[in-house]
């Protein structure tokens, strides 16, 4: 089976140096996120599926004389937008392999939130790969794209991908599911202020060493199962993140939005990859409308919003 969209209407067009590129990327969730143990290298053995889903930034690559990068929304004068940015990195990973002068001259337009547990930075990106590719006629293709995007960080590699995957080793090692064309129903209760992902995994790491028992994802096939049934209520019952526990003992009010979800009858509710948004599965859009509508009503979030998956990555529109 495949995606929900069609392979030959996602084909990145091939655009002179001259056209500005503009690029949409996806937010991601984790619907089953494994932590193993830490690695010699510093990062954790994870088993995650990712999911793509409807909350879009967007990046426009035009030619210029050196490489510089502007923003707008979210995180507008508090996002570094020097060297230390993914999106530079990004743009400049791609220059030197492809031996192409890294010049351009990047905006981005952000709605995913900062530090909210939805890979926004590497939603970022894998938007300036695809675009850089395409206003530098480079040609990569979508896998060899995704192959450099490891180098950037580990959530990048899906974001280039997008759909539904399997994401293994540190998470950059990414196999897409072939399930049943179906789309699912979430919303996405956004925090006042982020999360810092690494120390969500200090946590998690401290409260092993004190022999608190926070595993709770088990293997992934549960889910994987549940997603080709296409019934919401069974796709509930296997959603899990094993970093849930350690950003609650980081952000204990984010136990007030997850009883909101509850209450407002949402099929199943977790914390986000290492949080603090909070995710929600609805049984259709009506439901969905429905539980975003009382979770801001009980001011639990700073706003809430339907969203659905899965969506396509980076793609050039």
């Amino acid at each position: 089976m495949t995606e929900p969209w069609d392979e030959a209407e996602i084909e990145r067009p091939r655009l002179g140096r001259a056209a500005p590129v503009r690029v949409r990327v996806p937010a991601k969730i984790n619907l089953h996120l494994q932590v193993g143990d830490l690695r010699p290298d510093g990062y954790h053995e994870l088993a995650t599926v990712y999911h793509a889903v409807s909350l879009f930034d967007e990046v426009t690559a035009r030619p210029g004389d050196t490489l510089t990068l502007t923003m707008e929304g979210e995180g507008a004068g508090s996002l570094s937008l020097d060297e230390s940015n993914l999106v530079l990195r990004a743009a400049r990973l791609l220059a030197v392999h492809t031996g192409r002068p890294a010049h351009a001259r990047i905006h981005l337009r952000k709605h995913i939130p900062i530090a909210g547990g939805l890979a926004g930075g590497s939603a970022d990106a894998a938007a300036a790969l695809v675009a850089c590719d395409a206003l530098w006629n480079t040609g990569l293709a979508r896998d060899h794209l995704a192959e450099l995007a490891a180098e950037v960080g580990s959530d990048v590699p899906f974001l280039v991908l997008g759909g539904t995957a399997l994401g293994t080793g540190r998470g950059e090692r990414v196999s897409p599911v072939l399930a049943p064309n179906h789309t699912w129903h979430w919303v996405l209760a956004i925090a006042d202020d982020g999360l810092s992902t690494p120390e969500v995994y200090r946590e998690v790491d401290r409260r092993r060493a004190a022999g608190l028992a926070d595993a709770v994802a088990g293997e992934p096939d549960t889910l994987l199962a549940a997603l080709r049934q296409r019934d919401p209520e069974v796709l509930a019952a296997t959603l899990a993140n094993d970093m849930q526990a350690a950003a609650l003992a980081l952000r204990p009010d984010l136990a007030a939005t997850l009883a909101a979800g509850e209450d407002a009858d949402a099929l199943a509710g977790i914390v986000s990859g290492s949080g603090p948004t909070c995710v929600f599965l609805a049984a259709d859009a009506r439901h969905a409308a429905a539980i975003a509508a009382e979770l801001e009503a009980a001011g639990v979030c700073r706003l809430a919003c339907a969203v659905t998956g899965p969506v396509p990555g980076a793609r050039v529109v």
